[in-house]
């Protein structure tokens, strides 16, 4: 078995959106033992990484024609994807294809399947608020495949290369596959910036918002831990503690009068996942009917 630094050796490949995503991807690659040819779209930076071979070749979209190589990966907004597909199509490209959109499915690059491009969607569920050059980095996470099986292939190729997992999404599901990794990742920082806004409201202390963080740190290092994130859940609302929870809304109409309505649809949302992973007693169903009152 080759060494983790050149499980890739002898692939190579090209880059359309050398952004935080593309670049990270890319570096990875590089770091596994892949040749970087040619990089083209907007220009965040000069690339840091291109291989024993010299760093990747720059090139306008309309002159990349990647034919020859091993891959040719698309990491560009969701909006331009349709765009870029098209543009490469209008010339020879890399045996396999991938893009790195969550929400769309191997068909946004129909048109470089119809030029003989074996195409996919490789899309990583991990935050890239800047670029993450370490391959380190790709450890553990989860890659969401889609397309032509040679290009599900080397989708899982690279994932299992970089020390990541991967599984192939339904294209029927691949929305709502979109839609749980934003409640996993936006979904919690956004309840993170709900409690640091009712903090500011209160006028707490400007410390207690570093102690919310510290908090959902180890609430979520435990769901990581337990065989259900259901199983990691705590507080009144898992408790069936009705009389703090309802004392909880009625004390938040006054500071915060609009999230009543979503506080109480997730108090709800708390004891249904209790109650799917059997944790429901008693308190938990009186607590819940109460809630789920018009």
């Amino acid at each position: 078995m080759p060494a983790p630094h050149r499980q890739l050796a002898n692939l190579t490949f090209s880059l359309v959106g050398p952004g935080r995503v593309g670049s990270s991807l890319a570096a990875w690659a590089v770091a596994s033992g892949a040749r970087w040819i040619a990089v083209a779209g907007r220009d965040t930076g000069p690339p840091d990484s291109g291989g024993r071979e010299g760093p990747p070749k720059r090139m306008p979209l309309a002159e990349l024609a990647s034919g020859g190589q091993d891959l040719l990966l698309i990491a560009v907004a969701d909006g331009a994807l349709d765009r870029v597909a098209a543009d490469l199509a209008a010339r020879p490209q890399a045996t396999v294809v991938l893009h790195t959109s969550g929400s769309r499915t191997a068909e946004a690059l129909a048109p470089l399947a119809n030029s003989g491009s074996a195409v996919g969607s490789f899309h990583p569920l991990k935050a890239f608020p800047a670029a993450r050059p370490d391959v380190a980095e790709a450890h553990g996470i989860f890659f969401g495949l889609d397309g032509d099986p040679p290009a599900v292939a080397l989708g899982a190729r690279l994932a299992a290369a970089w020390g990541a997992t991967s599984g192939t999404i339904p294209p029927e599901s691949r929305l709502l596959y979109h839609f749980a990794a934003t409640l996993a990742a936006g979904g919690v920082t956004t309840l993170l910036a709900a409690a640091a806004d009712l903090a500011e409201r209160l006028r707490l202390p400007p410390d207690v918002v570093g102690g919310y963080l510290e908090l959902a740190r180890g609430a979520v290092e435990a769901a990581g831990q337990a065989a259900d994130p259901a199983h990691a859940i705590t507080g009144p609302t898992a408790r069936g503690d009705r009389d703090t929870v309802l004392g909880q809304l009625a004390a938040l109409a006054g500071p915060a009068p609009e999230m009543v309505v979503w506080v109480r649809a997730l108090a709800a949302e708390t004891l249904r996942q209790r109650a799917r992973v059997g944790l429901a007693g008693a308190p938990q169903r009186g607590l819940l009917s109460e809630l789920e009152e018009p």
